[in-house]
C-alpha cells in the first residue's frame, strides 16, 4: 500500500521530476528562463536485468599499471582503483601477466576449452587410431599365414558357425 502512494507520488517508475527553483523576479522573467531536462540528460539509474561482463583491451590495463606504477603518495593507487572501479586483484594478475612477457594474455580470453587442449587430444587419438590400426594389420597377417599352413596341412579350419572345435 505504501509503494503504490510512492509510486503514484514519483509518476512512472524511474522517472524523474524536475525540481522547482524558488524565483525571486517577476513572473514574466520566470516563463522566459527554462530550466534543464533532467531526465533526458541523466542516466538510467536502475540496474540492468542482466549483468555483462566487462572486457578490458591490453592497451588499457597497460595504460592502468603504468598509472599504478606512478603511484607514490599514499591512497593515490586506491584513489585511481576507485575511479576506474578496479580491484586491486586485476593490477595483480595484469602485472603477472606483464612479467610473463604475455601480451595477448592481456586481452580478454575467450571462454571454454582452450584450444591447444583440443589439438593434443586430437594427435592423442590420431597416435592411438595409427597404433590399432597397426596390430589390426598384423592379426590380419597371422591370420592369413595360418590359413596358409591349414592348407598346406590339409587340416581343414573351423567356421564361426561350426564353432571352435576343429
Amino acid at each position: 500500500m505504501i509503494a503504490e502512494k510512492i509510486k503514484a507520488a514519483q509518476g512512472s517508475e524511474g522517472a524523474r521530476g524536475t525540481t522547482e527553483i524558488p524565483w525571486s523576479g517577476t513572473a514574466k522573467e520566470k516563463e522566459t528562463v527554462s530550466q534543464p531536462d533532467l531526465t533526458a540528460a541523466s542516466s538510467d539509474p536502475e540496474v540492468s536485468e542482466k549483468a555483462s561482463r566487462r572486457r578490458f583491451t591490453a592497451e588499457y590495463k597497460l595504460r592502468i599499471l603504468k598509472q599504478a606504477d606512478a603511484c607514490t603518495e599514499l591512497g593515490s593507487l586506491g584513489a585511481l582503483l576507485r575511479r576506474e572501479g578496479l580491484y586491486s586483484s586485476n593490477l595483480t594478475t595484469w602485472r603477472r601477466q606483464r612479467d610473463r612477457g604475455v601480451l595477448s594474455a592481456l586481452t580478454p580470453q575467450k571462454r571454454g576449452r582452450k584450444e591447444s587442449v583440443r589439438e593434443t587430444e586430437n594427435e592423442k587419438l590420431r597416435k592411438e587410431n595409427e597404433r590399432l590400426t597397426k596390430l589390426l594389420r598384423q592379426a590380419e597377417l597371422i591370420i592369413e599365414v595360418q590359413k596358409k599352413v591349414s592348407q598346406l596341412l590339409g587340416v581343414p579350419l573351423a567356421t564361426p558357425e561350426e564353432g571352435g572345435n576343429g
